[in-house]
């Protein structure tokens, strides 16, 4: 018996399972999707070469604004407003400034954001922030409670385009996901005009999530984080963090790869690139990466989402 026999087991089991369509291609005349990108500020001149040459690389891809993010405890101000300022001085980027809550009176607070506004920056990322490591979170006796109140304080600073914060997994800190998603659109009245979303990689949950935000009234754009993922051990520790469930199937999918970088860097981009599709077909048109200050994966990522370089691209 051979494999093309009707009677082989293998043809009958291959022609009673489902069949299941391709998901959808966009051709040419269709809009791409928007996209944005978040970077970290360096620590070393190294690192701000590499962070450069990321941004130099994703530039001419025209995205909507670049974010720029901000350490536990606001460990990293110093570097995140150098690096914010830099972009709004020397490219043509629309820099975002992440601003949190963590360990500054208001008035600290407000002075930074007056600071992004005299550099030129009109899109602040607000947060309520991570306290510092091993400590809970608590609010600065004169300072901002939550990103709620951060984004109400800004909007009296200053007409910023706000973003905030969405948990699809709910936040590890919320009481449930119902008080996480009171607070979401607490933010979003408070004045921010869209959400971007933790990263995830249950593509059902994100869309389940859409669904209840708008059955609790919100109509801003929830934006889907974006990261692919290249280590699954530095995922699972930021995970754990921010309450992103791993999929059995994604640590299946990794088991054996620890020592072939190069093979990492495929199933990455298969991942990512099936996860954005999926999500394109349900009719996501835009998208929010998480760089890690590494554009290869996100630039082919953008590619094949129909986002080419912009004619008058680049820094």
């Amino acid at each position: 018996m051979n494999a093309t026999d009707p009677d082989s087991p293998a043809l009958q089991r291959w022609l009673t399972g489902p069949r299941f369509a391709g998901l959808p291609m966009r051709g040419a005349e269709q809009p791409p999707p928007a996209l944005s990108f978040e970077f970290f500020p360096p620590k070393t001149d190294a690192l701000d070469l590499q962070l450069w040459a990321c941004i130099e690389r994703l530039a001419p891809l025209a995205p909507r604004f670049v974010s720029v993010t901000y350490g536990a405890g606001g460990t990293t101000q110093a570097r995140t407003h150098a690096t914010v300022a830099r972009i709004a001085r020397e490219t043509r980027l629309a820099p975002a400034a992440h601003l949190t809550c963590v360990g500054a009176t208001t008035g600290e607070v407000d002075d930074v954001a007056r600071q992004y506004w005299d550099a030129g920056v009109r899109h602040i990322v607000a947060l309520r922030g991570d306290p510092p490591p091993g400590s809970v979170y608590a609010p600065h006796p004169g300072g901002y409670a939550f990103a709620a109140d951060l984004v109400a304080g800004l909007k009296r600073v200053a007409p910023f385009e706000i973003s905030v914060a969405a948990y699809p997994e709910t936040h590890p800190s919320a009481l449930s996901a119902e008080g996480d998603l009171d607070n979401l659109k607490r933010k979003l009245d408070a004045g921010a005009t869209r959400a971007i979303t933790q990263f995830f990689f249950d593509t059902a949950t994100y869309l389940r999530f859409l669904d209840r935000c708008l059955a609790a009234g919100i109509t801003a754009p929830i934006v889907p984080g974006i990261m692919p993922v290249t280590n699954l051990a530095g995922l699972k520790r930021m995970s754990a963090m921010c309450g992103t469930a791993v999929p059995s199937w994604l640590e299946h999918l990794f088991d054996g790869a620890e020592a072939d970088p190069e093979m990492r860097r495929m199933l990455a981009l298969v991942v990512a690139a099936e996860q954005v599709r999926l999500l394109q077909a349900n009719g996501v048109d835009e998208f929010h990466f998480y760089t890690l200050n590494r554009p290869d994966l996100t630039y082919a990522i953008a590619h094949l989402l129909g986002v080419r370089p912009a004619a008058a691209g680049g820094v």
